[in-house]
Formats: C-alpha cells, structure tokens, sequence
C-alpha cells in the first residue's frame, strides 16, 4: 500500500463544518453488476426520479469516519480491491485514498474498477501520522493521530 505525503493543512476546516457531515456513508458499491431493480422505471420521489434497488448497502460499501480528542479515524469498504491497488496520501489537510484494478473477468463479461475518496482532515492531526491497514474481508482502516500524540 503506498503512502505519500505534502505540507499540512493549506486549507483549515472549521469544527462546525467537521461535524456538520454525517459520519457513514452508505452505498460505496464501486462497479459491481445491476440488479433487476437497477432497470425498472424510476419513482417519483418529493419531485425526483430514483430507481428502485435492492438494499445492499445496509451489509457491504460502507465508508465511516469517527473524530475523538486523540484521533481521526476512517472505515471504507474495498473488498473488490487487493491491498497492492490501494494508495492512501495526505495532500495539505486531505486524505486521499485511490484504488485501481485492471480489467479482469467476471461472470457478466469483463469489469475494470477505480475510485477515488478524499475527506477533509480536522486541523488537530497529524497529516505525518497516517497508519493504513486492510482486514481480511476488505474493510480499510485508517488512524491519523493528534499533533504531539504520535
């Protein structure tokens, strides 16, 4: 897994706008097949067209972020991914994780898969302190620990 690093934090982040996003992110499925679902007609839905699918997000694709005094932490689901097409770099007070794979065969035919995710850090961490480690069923995690706490 690479890991790079720049200059911290060229752009604070003021703690209401830290809290003010939700702490998991639901549905980061990236590249997978549809499902009937995917292709029936859309709804209306308070004036906007969505289309139905099956709820997988709730089990696999979730990205959380948790904030204490001591650290900033992230969970991202990248089953799909090896640890080898997993880079994780702080760039000023970001965080920017990008996975690529190249084409490979599955059952409906050939899939190539990339995503990048990048979440501001809080102006408390350590962007030098970045520790990345991959689980066995493929959940990223990602520890940035508080300035002199490292």
């Amino acid at each position: 897994m690479a890991q790079q690093h720049s200059l911290p934090h060229a752009y604070p982040m003021s703690p209401e706008c830290e809290f003010a996003n939700p702490s998991k992110v639901y549905d980061q499925n990236f590249g997978e097949g549809l499902s009937p679902g995917d292709i029936l007609a859309p709804t209306l839905y308070h004036g906007y067209y969505i289309r139905p699918r099956i709820n997988k997000q709730l089990e696999r694709g979730i990205s959380e972020v948790t904030l204490n005094e001591h650290k900033f932490q992230v969970f991202l689901d990248v089953c799909q991914f090896t640890p080898d097409e997993i880079a994780v770099r702080t760039m000023d007070n970001l965080l920017e994780v990008t996975a690529q794979h190249p084409q490979k065969v599955d059952r409906h035919g050939f899939i190539s898969r990339e995503f990048t995710r990048t979440y501001i850090l809080p102006l408390d961490v350590d962007p030098f302190s970045v520790k990345a480690t991959v689980t066995h069923d493929g959940i990223l995690s990602i520890e940035v620990g508080g300035r002199g706490r490292h």
